[in-house]
Formats: structure tokens, sequence, C-alpha cells
């Protein structure tokens, strides 16, 4: 098929207006597989590859050749700021053509979302949670809006592959299509799929249709990466060390910056001079506290402020203006951010990116990796692993600088595998079948408990939960006045329930802290939590605040600007880190092998590492002995594996070994004293393991395990149950155990 000459006219004259000699790859197999089947498409490609112009030149072929009588393509995107960003491009696509687009999000104009529901048409662009409130608060004309869809385009999909939100999400397109009696195609769109068979799996759940997954030669990728580690403090790691040869940094300005800074910050300082740069943290606190040690950086030597700042906590304004600023291609500013520039939002032509420690998953890295190298240019990423000296008597697991090998693990995972964290598919989210039963109910309004669990306990991604199990949850809801019962024995939503279903937070299936808006003067600067008493300090973009007032009934903070420095504090917590990531770490300090992105610095931080890790046997079997009654455990698993296996240990195998004090740095060790000697403490686990138990065994005594957003409302038999069987990994806990039965 000659997928250019398919194209409508208005498509080739679009292609032709922007001088593109050819297509790409990616916009040859997209158009083969969209114009040639009627399956669902997953279309994988690198960031900046054309997956949009991929997905849409024929999607919108195809439209204009039978228009559609309602909403022909609904575009659902993870971030508010990447469907603006792509409202641009799309509107200058289709406008020649007569072809609308819309936005529906809390941003977007009344005017045109009213003037969408009085003639449905063209493209509309959605997040998740705007997707929840229109069919909650628009019930009725959702028939109308998409009887006629033909496509769902879901980009980033990646990112809605392992989390409540992405269940979500496909629920909602169920019960869209459902109400609507459409029957749409569904497109995938991702720059980091590791297991494509497994997202298209996920992608079709439910449709009733297959997964194309088109293959194309994408051409050899590029990186410039480095590696470096620093000490807080002097000495550095290489300090009186001979060295071997080392490829250097491309470029090595004098240090300019105080001394007694922070010496991996100075590094982010000097390298990003005269470049444009995104800075990635892993939380909003270390962004903020890395954007206030570069801003005293640039006071300090007398320059003006180069740096900006975007997280999630941060006003939309604050947000916007770093967006615009960065698009400037002749702009030589440099932004600290976390996730929320991990997407595809267009910010112009970046330099380099800087990562301040290690992300937590390989999927993070490609993606940021991918902010970069643009227009031609290599993707560049230079890591900063930053580490305290320890204390002369510190124990063996806290020598291991356990970032800078994480970060090793996880460039060398996909360069040797092309491995990317697989979707989570095995889960009990009684959280959010709580959410989607309320949701159902306030849109559908009374039915019969048969009626709503046709409804809900239908939908794919509620398949591993009982018809028992939802009779329990309705009985609750019924008990705690979420949901009432009717005179005529249906039900409906309840007083009690009504307060939650009609907050706009309810829309969202992710965890929200109660936050409370800061100001100074008239300017909006964001939100935190927990504030300060008057007279403390907060951080929050990028500076430092004085508490000048505190509304508690309005949850408002009055602050002015000062000068210090201060940690930030967000409630952000760890990431799912997989267990593949754990396993390549003991192979990092198991090996020999050079990894030629490493610096100096670093090259000497890995050695010693290696030379701690022989030295006491870690290389040899999981148990360490630290001395005493005091042992180590690195069970090389992944967070929820190592969840489980804390558990194991406390609850099925404590007894047994005499085993006391577990504590945890979770996931690369536990310590803890016992009794028992090696060859029993794996004889006793091994045996353990090899009974058959219920993983709710793995659940403390009048423990309620509330793990996720809606867990407070299920009762607690179910959150007890969802933890056990959803959210902890037994069966790689077991694997484990089970090879150690080697050491007997």
């Amino acid at each position: 098929m000659n997928v250019f000459e398919r194209y409508s006219p208005f498509i080739q004259d679009y292609i032709y207006r922007c001088g593109w000699k050819s297509l790409r790859g990616v916009q040859n197999a997209a158009g083969e597989a969209i114009f040639g089947t009627d399956e669902n498409v997953l279309i994988c490609a690198s960031t900046a590859s054309g997956k949009t112009e991929a997905a849409f030149f024929p999607i919108l072929t195809l439209l204009d050749e039978k228009p559609s009588s309602t909403v022909g393509v609904l575009y659902i995107a993870p971030l508010k700021a990447l469907i603006n960003d792509q409202f641009g491009r799309l509107n200058e696509l289709c406008e020649d053509e007569g072809i609308p687009v819309y936005r529906w999000h809390g941003d977007a104009s009344q005017s045109k979302k009213r003037k969408l529901l009085r003639k449905p048409e063209g493209i509309l662009q959605i997040t998740p949670e705007s997707l929840e409130s229109l069919m909650i608060n628009k019930h009725m004309e959702i028939p109308s809006l998409f009887g006629d869809l033909r496509f769902i385009v879901i980009d980033e999909i990646h990112s809605l592959l392992r989390a409540d939100r992405g269940l979500q999400t496909f629920c909602l397109i169920e019960r869209l299509c459902r109400l609507a009696g459409c029957t749409p195609r569904r497109v995938g769109l991702s720059a980091t799929i590791g297991d494509p068979e497994a997202a298209g799996k996920f992608l079709a759940a439910g449709s009733g249709k297959g997964t194309v997954i088109p293959s194309f030669e994408s051409g050899r990728e590029v990186w410039r990466l480095s590696m470096e580690h620093f000490y807080n403090s002097a000495p550095q790691a290489d300090e009186g060390k001979k060295m071997l040869a080392i490829t250097p940094v491309p470029e090595t300005p004098t240090d300019t910056a105080p001394k007694a800074a922070d010496p991996g910050i100075g590094y982010i300082f000097e390298h990003t001079r005269g470049k444009k740069c995104l800075i990635f943290t892993n939380s909003r606190e270390e962004c903020e506290a890395v954007c206030q040690q570069l801003r005293q950086y640039c006071e300090a030597n007398g320059e003006p402020d180069r740096f900006l700042i975007h997280h999630g906590n941060l006003s939309a304004s604050y947000r916007e203006s770093a967006e615009e600023d960065m698009k400037d291609d002749d702009s030589l500013l440099s932004v600290c951010a976390t996730a929320t520039l991990e997407l595809g939002i267009d910010i112009g032509r970046l330099e380099r990116a800087f990562h301040v420690d290690a992300p937590f998953t390989v999927s993070g890295f490609l993606q940021r990796m991918g902010r970069t190298g643009r227009r031609g240019d290599p993707s560049e990423m230079w890591f900063v692993m930053r580490e305290e000296h320890w204390e002369a008597r510190a124990m063996l697991p806290d020598t291991i600088p356990w970032y800078l090998i994480q970060g090793i693990a996880l460039v060398q995972l996909y360069i040797e595998e092309r491995f990317v964290e697989p979707p989570r598919t095995d889960r009990r989210p009684y959280s959010l079948l709580y959410h989607q039963t309320m949701s159902t109910l306030a849109s559908c309004g009374e039915m019969t408990a048969g009626e709503l669990a046709s409804r809900v306990l239908t939908l794919n991604c509620f398949r591993n939960i009982t018809q028992a199990d939802y009779k329990l949850l309705l009985r609750h809801l019924i008990d705690i006045d979420h949901i009432n019962r009717t005179e005529n024995g249906g039900l409906i939503v309840g007083l009690t329930g009504e307060r939650i279903v009609n907050s706009y937070k309810f829309y969202a299936v992710f965890q929200e802290n109660v936050e409370y808006t800061v100001h100074s003067g008239s300017e909006q600067l964001g939100t935190i939590v927990k504030p300060p008493p008057v007279g403390d300090k907060i951080a929050i973009a990028g500076r430092v605040w004085v508490v000048e007032e505190v509304d508690h009934r309005r949850r408002d903070v009055y602050c002015t600007l000062v000068k210090g420095n201060i940690p930030a504090y967000f409630g952000d917590c760890a990431g799912d880190i997989h267990t593949r990531i754990l396993e390549r770490m003991y192979g990092v300090l198991n090996e020999d092998k050079p990894y030629p992105y490493l610096m100096k610095h670093a090259v000497c931080r890995l050695a010693d590492a290696r030379d701690a890790f022989r030295r006491s046997a870690m290389c040899s079997q999981p148990l360490v002995h630290l001395g005493g009654k005091m042992w180590a455990l690195f069970p090389w698993l992944g967070s929820y594996a190592f969840l489980a296996m804390e558990r194991f240990l406390k609850l099925r195998c404590g007894q047994r070994l005499g085993l006391k004090g577990l504590q945890s740095s979770r996931p690369y060790y536990m310590q803890f004293t016992m009794q028992a000697t090696p060859e029993a403490f794996y004889a006793i686990v091994c045996d353990e393991a090899a009974r058959d138990f219920d993983p709710l065994e793995l659940v403390y005594p009048n423990e309620v395990p509330v793990f996720e957003k809606y867990d407070e409302y299920v009762p607690e038999e179910l959150v007890r149950k969802g933890f056990a069987y959803g959210v902890l990994d037994i069966d790689g806990m077991k694997r484990r155990v089970t090879s150690w039965g080697k050491y007997i």
C-alpha cells in the first residue's frame, strides 16, 4: 500500500507545506495497520518520531471520507498540558478541512463545551478525570455525543499500564461504548513499551477486537550518556587514587561556585551554563531543594537567575510560564522538574537533560531521556548521583551507593535487553470498584443491585472480583450511607455518598493530600500539605517564604519572600521498582565490566562498592553476617515482592528463626537479629515457602492496609484481601526463597 497516496488531499497538502520529503517508517506502518485492518492499533516509537501524525493522518482520512454524525475521535491524554500542546498541532492540521477540535478539561472554555454539546463532531481531547466528570454530569448526552464514535486515541499509554488510573480509563471507555452503542477502534501511542504483546492485550481488553502492533525499521538509537557520583562533601571517591584513562565529559569549565556548597549541584550549575536543559528529580521536595540551591549559586556568582521550576504542586500560571519560556529555542534557561515534564509536552529543542539520583523505572528513564535529542540531535542525559560519607562504624549495607548501582542497572537493562516494565494485570482493585460503583449510580440513577452489578462487575478490569465480594461491598456501602435502598428495592447514592461524589476531587482515583493554597500578595504560588505555624518558613516555587497567616477553614497560606534554604514537603513517596532492576543491580556489583558512560568519581565509587560486595560474601549468598547476632538480607526483589518478603519473615518465620528488630531500606536490604544459624535460616524459610498458605496470612492482625484512594470506604475484609492478593507479590517472593534451597 502507498500510504501517502491513500491519505486525503488535505493531509497530503499539509505534508507538502511542512516540507517533508517522505513519510517516516512509523507513519507508513501505522497507516497500513489503520487503513488495512479493523483492529485496535498500538504504535510504539521513540519520542519525537511522529507518532501523533502516524495515528491521525489515516484516522482523519477515514473521517474525511465518511464523516461521523457525532464526535468521531476521542483523544485521551494523561495531562492537560499535553492536551493543550497537541490541540495546536491538531487544529493546524484540521482547520482547512473544517474538522473541529475541542478540549474538555477544567481550563477549557465553557462556550466551546456548549458548542460541542449542541453539535457533536470532530475530535474531542480529554483527560481521564474529565471523562469521568462527563460520564457523571452529561450522562444523557453521551449517546448523542459519541453514538458514531470511530476511534479512541490513548496517548502516552505506558503511563496508564501500572496503576488504578489506567484501569479507570479503560472502565470509562467500556462504559461509554456501552451507553453510546458504539464500537470504536482503540489506538495507543507510546515511546516506552517493554512488552508490546502484553500492552496490546491491555489496550484491547473489553473491546471485542484484537490489537495490531505495526513493525518498522526505526533506525539506530544514539545516546550521549554520562553518570557521575558525588559525595556531598570532600573528599570525592577518586581522590588519592590512580585512574585509568576515562572518556572525559565534553567540557569541564572552571567550577566558580562556592566550595562549601553541594558539589553535585555545583556540577549541574556549571554544565547548564549557556545551555537549555531539563533537570529531573524524583520528588517535588527534591525539585524544590535543587532549584533553591541552583538559584543560590546564581546569586553567589553574581549571575542572573537562569533556573525555572515545574511540578504538580505549583499553580497553573507558574507551570505554564515555565513551559512558554522553554519553548523559545534561543532560551538559555533550565527548568527543574518532576514527572510533569516527563511526557510529550513540546518545550522546544533541549540540549541535554540531567537526572538527580536514579529514577525508579526504565520507562521513566527513557521518557526523560527522550525529552532531548529532537530535530536530529542525539538524546543526552547526565546522571548526578549523590551520597553522604558514611560514618566509620557504618555497617555494610550503608556503604553501598544504591542510587549509583540502580542507575547503572536501569541503563544496562535497556541497552542489553530492551527491558521496560510490563503492565500490571493481576490486581484486585477494590478501591476502583467502589469508585466506579458510585460513579455509575451517580450518572444512571436508581437501579437494582443486579442491574448495577451487570454494569460494573462485568467491566474487564474487575474480572478477578467475585459476586460475593461485590455483595459484601454493596451491603457495606448501604451501612455507611454511601448508598441507600429505595422503597422499590432499588439503589441510589446516599446523602453521605453524595458529599463524596459531588466533589470535583471524586473524578480522580489517584491519592491526593489535603492541600493548602499558598499566596504571596495577589500571586498564587501553588499548594502544600501540612502548613507550618505562622512565622515558620516554607519552600515552594524554588524559593523560601515566611508564613504570615494560615486560614485553616479556607485552606489558604499567606507568605512573604525571604532568603534561606529549607526542605520542602508535598507528601511524595517512592516509586514501584521492578524485580528485574534489583536483579540487574546484583549483576552490576558482581561483574567486572566497565561502563563507558561512567565518569571518574563514579568509576572509583563503583570499584569501592564491588570490592565491599566481594569481601562481604554478598556475591555468594543473600544472608550476610554483620557481627554478633546482627544479619543483613539482600533478596534482590522489587518493591512489592520485597514487601511480601518482610511480612513473610516476620509472620511466617520469625518465631522459628528467633528473629527480632527487622528494619528495611526498601527494596535494597533488611537488617535484623536472629538466633538461627545461616543453614537453619535457609532451611526454615524454604520450608515455610513450600507450604500452601493463604496470602491473607501476610496481613498483620487487626491491620487494614489502606493502599489506594478509596480504600477507606471499602469493607476492611476487602481492603485486606486486595492488599494480600493484588499488592503483595507473593509468587515473586516464593520463587526467590525457593532458589535459596542450594544454601541448605
